[in-house]
């Protein structure tokens, strides 16, 4: 699955200027990788971990380091004429995160829908 591989992030996801992945191996529980992005002016440098991936159908990962305690899982599943991609972030924020979150939410929701334009064009050119 496409959306298994974190370096192609950068194909869809505007704030991501970095992306790689440094582990050894396939893609799957414990694969690692690097991302740098450019949120707020800043680079912003994270680690995540994959911790659930069921080919073609889920793949989760962990924050190992970062700005955010962060998990996301992206679920795809065939619905009647096409496909549903469902994106799920559970973030446990610490001390004045928490008061950022709103706008970090919001931020996430404007970002992500121009980006899922674009991962639905990225998945029709690989389908």
């Amino acid at each position: 699955m496409v959306l298994s591989n974190l370096e192609n992030d950068l194909k869809w996801r505007n704030e991501w200027v970095d992306t790689r992945k440094t582990s050894e191996g396939p893609i799957g529980p414990s694969a690692r990788f690097g991302l740098v992005a450019k949120a707020f002016g800043r680079r912003i440098e994270t680690v995540y971990e994959t911790i659930q991936c069921e080919p073609n159908r889920i793949v989760a990962w962990k924050a190992m380091s970062g700005p955010l305690p962060l998990t996301f899982r992206r679920t795809v599943e065939r619905v009647e004429g096409g496909t549903c991609l469902t994106i799920r972030y559970e973030v446990e924020p610490r001390s004045f995160l928490k008061l950022l979150m709103p706008l970090i939410a919001g931020s996430v929701t404007r970002q992500h829908t121009g980006d899922l334009r674009k991962v639905k064009e990225l998945l029709e050119t690989c389908a």
